[in-house]
């Protein structure tokens, strides 16, 4: 039974758009799963003490690579997805291994990575004339917007179809991950560095392992969210904000439960959602000023997030 549930609630959910047929409520779905594949791909390595406040640029990379490969060079996403997460893998290789190589850990490690966001947003500002800067940035619409070629498409069922398909991969990746040899080789690096050394575990290359496959799946769900939304702009797929919401998401949620970062997802997305429904532009900036400050009352009082805290007490019960 425990084995079949997966499945069951696999098909229940891939029947949802075949059976409902509202817009908005299949919008705020697509929007839920690919950022619950962002939650998920964080926690990856975010569960391992590996704190990193750089996801908003491997988030902002993913996307922008991939809009800028279609725009100037009419390449397809099938091609552009996977140049822009090798991009973002580059990028994260760039900052990770001298830290890891050097020992930079903790909250110096997640400063160096603040940073490496701020970088990445400032950038894509700065580079007004291909990327649109402040403004925003668009991809080309390829005809009626109906196309597999381009990864376009106008109906939310087609896109509630990839979009859960892509999370559930994300989903997997994170099983996979917590039962393999490499969650135990992160786990005794998180406990003891020195300790795992000793005991011949490769200490920078096991770190670099996890935070290559983080960041490409981030790219890989920015891109996603770029063809999805077809606009992007630095505030909403880069910088401190997106990071600080991926953070907040998967430590709400459980970050040491495969599905914690998903019920962060759906929290953050309907919290943002209300907000906006209920005061319109007068809350802009509302959202990330509760994430921040939830964050801290569930570090304190719920650091296993809802699903770790129901989770545990399910076990003890």
């Amino acid at each position: 039974m425990k084995r079949a549930l997966p499945w069951v609630m696999g098909a229940v959910l891939a029947a949802v758009p075949f059976v409902y047929h509202e817009p908005y409520p299949l919008h705020i779905m697509v929007i839920i799963l690919i950022w619950s594949l962002m939650y998920t791909s964080w926690s990856v390595m975010g569960r391992f003490g590996l704190v990193s406040l750089g996801h908003g640029g491997f988030m902002g990379v993913g996307a922008y690579v991939m809009a800028l490969l279609w725009n100037y060079l009419q390449l397809t996403p099938w091609i552009g997805i996977p140049l822009a997460m090798l991009a973002t893998a580059a990028v994260a290789l760039l900052v990770a291994y001298p830290c890891f190589r050097f020992r930079i850990i903790g909250h110096y490690f997640a400063l160096v990575t603040l940073a490496l966001s701020a970088i990445v947003q400032q950038v894509i500002i700065a580079t007004r004339d291909y990327t649109g800067g402040s403004l925003g940035y668009t991809p080309n619409r390829y005809h009626d917007g109906n196309s597999i070629y381009a990864l376009q498409f106008t109906d939310k069922q087609t896109w509630y179809l990839i979009a859960l398909g892509a999370w559930a991969v994300g989903v997997l990746i994170r099983y996979r991950v917590d039962r393999s040899m490499l969650r135990y080789a992160l786990e005794a690096i998180a406990e003891d560095e020195d300790a795992a050394a000793a005991a011949g575990v490769h200490v920078t290359a096991e770190k670099l392992k996890i935070t290559l496959l983080s960041a490409a799946m981030t790219a890989f769900a920015g891109a996603l969210y770029c063809q999805y939304q077809m606009f992007i702009s630095p505030d909403t797929v880069s910088g401190f904000a997106v990071s600080l919401q991926m953070v907040f998401a998967a430590v709400v949620g459980g970050i040491y439960v495969l599905l914690g970062p998903t019920v962060g997802a759906i929290i953050t997305i309907v919290l943002a959602e209300v907000l906006r429904i209920s005061f319109g532009t007068a809350a802009v900036g509302w959202d990330n000023l509760i994430y921040g400050a939830l964050l801290v009352v569930f570090i304190i009082f719920l650091p296993q997030g809802l699903v770790g805290s129901l989770h545990y007490r399910f076990r003890r019960a």
